[in-house]
């Protein structure tokens, strides 16, 4: 099989805490994009960032993802939620046939706030540069522990993220359920 046509959830895979990464179309298919479908787990935020060469666009498939794309009144770096451009743009909750595209130079940002993961298609100009980041991100989150601050940002400086505000992964608290035998004795 030649790659060039996948059938549904095929493709090379990246796994991590923080998300699942599905390779779809890459500079070694001889695509000029790379083209990636990601599930965003709940409490994902990739920080606001912004890229000064790439481009990239977002498609939510299923799931809710609170999208940004723009430059802020004010640039805060604790977080983007409540960020406001001069012309009141502010972060939009997107649903599934939401799309963001993100021009060079744009401050952009995903976070998945909701309990259910999300799934996007994803695509990044000029490939291979995302192919490499999700390679090499994968590797720092797998090598267990926390991860390595100053690995990530060297890595970010290779690939054209100039990280604003910081990536978070807090996934929701389970909830509590009673065991079955507090069940039972509830009953009673």
């Amino acid at each position: 099989m030649t790659g060039l046509i996948l059938p549904p959830g095929q493709g090379r895979k990246l796994i991590t805490k923080a998300q699942e990464v599905t390779f779809k179309a890459t500079e070694a298919h001889g695509s000029s994009i790379s083209i990636f479908e990601v599930v965003v787990p709940p409490g994902f935020d990739v920080g606001a960032h912004v890229h000064s060469d790439a481009q990239e666009f977002f498609y939510v498939l299923e799931g809710e993802l609170q999208l940004l794309a723009f430059e802020p009144i004010t640039r805060t770096q604790e977080n983007w939620h409540e960020w406001e451009s001069p012309e009141g743009d502010r972060v939009v909750r997107a649903t599934e046939g939401a799309s963001m595209f993100v021009p060079p130079g744009t401050p952009h940002a995903f976070r998945n706030a909701s309990d259910q993961p999300a799934r996007m298609l994803f695509q990044c100009f000029p490939s291979p540069i995302h192919e490499l980041y999700f390679d090499e991100i994968a590797q720092i989150w797998s090598a267990g522990g926390p991860p390595d601050a100053e690995a990530i940002e060297e890595m970010r400086r290779r690939y054209d993220v100039s990280q604003i505000t910081p990536l978070r992964f807090d996934p929701p608290p389970l909830l509590d359920s009673p065991s079955a035998t507090e069940r039972a004795a509830q009953r009673r």
